[in-house]
């Protein structure tokens, strides 16, 4: 049933699917169950190299006896089913608001880390991921501003850091793009003519668009303060 839980033989189904180098949306296709209920399946049960489906089917009956997983770090704060931690709900937060799950998983391990910085082995080996996967999203989380990269001269590599801060560069960097787009709409408007229809309705999209993101940019700037 899509809806219940995991039994041992979905379990041991995943576990050949993590084997074969299947995504967690083709086992998840195959099982008919979410993609999510597989990712966090697997993300709390040792991750895609150390999954073993009977030690997380005990876990779970455990944990189903328990009721509340003493065990479980953020339990209490995400108001889940068994076994679900913060970071597993924030994370899948951040890829129902859009952003792409490795992103989120970079972005949520950083911002529950101690200190706030990790560096990319530190990364591939807490989410047990590739290389290449860590450093795709990192370079989209810098560009978006929702991370920063520093460098380290003595070590000689690239430190990832998500601060206070963050959240004010996020926002101003939407603000730009949005308004880029409400100015090419407005320039595309004058183009074909105010008066024409196609004109008239680019002219009050990009009008629209522009006061909005006006006021956001007003409103991150006047509550700045709030993030030192």
């Amino acid at each position: 049933m899509p809806g219940g839980r995991l039994t041992q033989q979905e379990r041991q189904r995943i576990a050949a699917g993590l084997a074969d180098g299947l995504s967690y949306a083709e086992i998840a296709r195959r099982l008919g169950r979410p993609t999510s209920t597989v990712s966090r399946e697997v993300t709390r049960n040792g991750g895609p190299g150390d999954y073993r489906p009977r030690s997380a089917h005990r876990a779970t009956a455990q944990r189903a006896r328990r009721g509340a997983p003493a065990d479980t770090p953020g339990h209490a704060l995400t108001g889940g089913g068994p076994g679900d931690t913060a970071e597993d709900r924030i994370v899948e937060l951040a890829v129902r608001s859009g952003m792409p799950r490795m992103m989120a998983r970079v972005h949520v391990d950083l911002l529950l880390s101690e200190e706030g910085r990790r560096t990319a082995a530190e990364l591939v080996r807490r989410l047990k991921v590739s290389p290449a996967s860590v450093s795709v999203a990192v370079n989209s989380l810098v560009e978006y501003g929702y991370v920063r990269r520093e460098r380290d001269p003595l070590r000689r590599r690239d430190i990832y850091v998500v601060d206070d801060e963050a959240w004010y560069h996020s926002v101003a960097i939407s603000t730009r793009q949005t308004l880029d787009s409400a100015r090419a709409a407005m320039e595309a408007a004058e183009t074909l003519g105010p008066g024409s229809p196609v004109g008239q309705r680019l002219l009050k999209a990009g009008t629209f668009l522009e006061r909005v993101v006006g006021d956001m940019q007003e409103s991150a700037d006047r509550w700045r303060t709030l993030l030192r």
